[in-house]
């Protein structure tokens, strides 16, 4: 669980009080009204970057065995893909993408674990639950699973937070808006060379929203003032849960061209604020925006400046988007995403 919470800890703390009905004892640094809690420490999450990663390792492998047993539970459900491995506890996890064995960083710390630890952990799971049905192939495919041990269950949005607002129409640049981190993955130089070949390119804006790191925004930087848009691009790193919904409404469209995705939140809470998307034509994007949107080749630049020109410039594209992406943001819900869960957990309790 994080303070700024990214796609993962938005779904977890979305996830269990669909749970609830299994009575489950949560491990978490914050105690939650009305739930079975048990303390550990906060260290362990991302906002302690590389040592709050490192350290939930070794807690999961070390300590979380003799807590299982402690609390003489029957069933570890991890909402991530870390669990104790060659121990006698018995758990399902939460697969959400494969994207570091998909795109292998070397000068990652973590990529041992992802080649070497990874495999046993989903080999010893009695139930893998994925997010989307293109991250259940890629667990097939990677790890040779039998696809009867894959559940894949959609993701979701809160209803009550990302929805369409009255807002007033702005009076500066209009924008194109990005949202999520600046990985090699995620193209966002991609989209940096796109925007600067917009036809009336100074008519428009382009807005980063992620959080900064210091091994790719420098470049970012550097590309917008190569291709003289410094002015024209805003980075705005990461921005707090409660205002991403204004930051939705207000953009002209989200643009999301990344070269994988295990779901893509962005793009569902985007359709959900009837915010026109332009987004990848790979990995589970088109499962969750269906026909709601403008889908592109991620490595064709050209095809991307075409698709943000065109929804700039027509009116009638844009109000078609908007109303099909509302009607298809209105099929996802934590509830179901819940329930759907509980009934693979159920089971093994």
């Amino acid at each position: 669980m994080s303070k700024k919470p990214t796609g993962i800890s938005t779904y977890a703390r979305n996830l269990y009080p669909y749970l609830k009905t299994l009575d489950p004892i949560l491990l978490t640094p914050e105690p939650e009204p009305d739930y079975r809690c048990y303390p550990v420490s906060g260290r362990m999450s991302p906002d302690h970057g590389m040592l709050g990663h490192g350290l939930r390792l070794l807690w999961t492998q070390f300590r979380v065995p003799s807590l299982y047993r402690k609390l003489r539970t029957r069933l570890l459900f991890s909402p991530i893909p870390e669990a104790p491995i060659y121990s006698h506890c018995r758990y399902v996890v939460m697969v959400h993408d494969l994207i570091p064995l998909r795109f292998p960083n070397p000068r990652s710390r973590l990529s041992y674990y992802h080649r070497f630890i990874l495999p046993q952990v989903i080999r010893q799971a009695r139930h893998i639950i994925c997010n989307s049905q293109s991250t259940a192939n890629d667990v097939v495919e990677f790890f040779r699973v039998p696809a009867h041990r894959v559940t894949p269950i959609p993701l979701a949005y809160d209803h009550n937070h990302f929805h369409l607002l009255d807002l007033p129409t702005r009076t500066e640049r209009p924008y194109f808006l990005y949202l999520g981190r600046q990985d090699p993955y995620k193209n966002v130089q991609s989209l940096i060379y796109a925007f600067a070949a917009l036809p009336n390119r100074d008519e428009y804006e382009l807005w980063l929203a992620g959080p900064t790191d210091q091994r790719y925004t420098p470049q970012c930087e550097h590309l917008t003032r190569e291709l003289g848009i410094r002015d024209a691009v805003k980075f705005m790193e990461y921005v707090p849960y409660e205002k991403l919904p204004a930051l939705l409404n207000q953009a002209i469209a989200l643009v999301f061209p990344t070269l994988w995705e295990g779901f893509g939140l962005p793009v569902l809470e985007a359709m959900a604020c009837g915010t026109p998307v332009i987004t990848s034509n790979v990995s589970a994007l088109p499962e969750v925006t269906g026909d709601a949107a403008i889908l592109i080749d991620p490595y064709n630049v050209p095809e991307l400046t075409a698709a943000m020109g065109a929804i700039a410039t027509d009116l009638n594209l844009r109000d078609n988007l908007i109303q099909l992406g509302l009607l298809r943001a209105s099929e996802f819900s934590w509830a179901r995403t819940g329930q759907q869960t509980a009934e693979v957990l159920f089971p093994f309790t």
